[in-house]
């Protein structure tokens, strides 16, 4: 299984950016799916993830800025992020927890990461 991300960058303080990960590969189901983020010199941490029933949960630090979506058809995980503050800087990651065609255990992947820059 492999994840491809896209999206990121340099934006302003208050702007918006958006980030998909589509996933593909040996894939039954798609357990949950979501993003991660890794500051400089902190650990990693989740920021929102959608779980194949379609809840979801956000970080604290981004309720009511952020918005994750899921298209089941195209495997695909789409992170709306607005109100952008200096502090959403990190490397964000995607993830996902899949069962493969033949397993019946799920597994967790992880995509390369990609850069969100908030500039003040």
């Amino acid at each position: 299984v492999q994840l491809q991300a896209s999206g990121g960058g340099l934006v302003q303080v208050g702007g918006s950016l958006g980030l998909s990960c589509a996933a593909s590969g040996n894939i039954f189901a798609i357990n949950a799916m979501g993003w991660y983020r890794q500051a400089p010199g902190k650990q990693r941490e989740l920021v929102a993830t959608t779980h194949i029933g379609g809840s979801t949960d956000y970080a604290d630090s981004v309720k009511g800025r952020f918005s994750i979506s899921r298209d089941n058809a195209k495997n695909t995980v789409y992170l709306q992020m607005n109100s952008l503050k200096p502090e959403d800087t990190a490397v964000y990651y995607c993830n996902a927890l899949v069962v493969s065609v033949g397993w019946d255990v799920e597994y967790n992947f992880w995509g390369q990461g990609t850069f969100v820059t908030v500039s003040s």
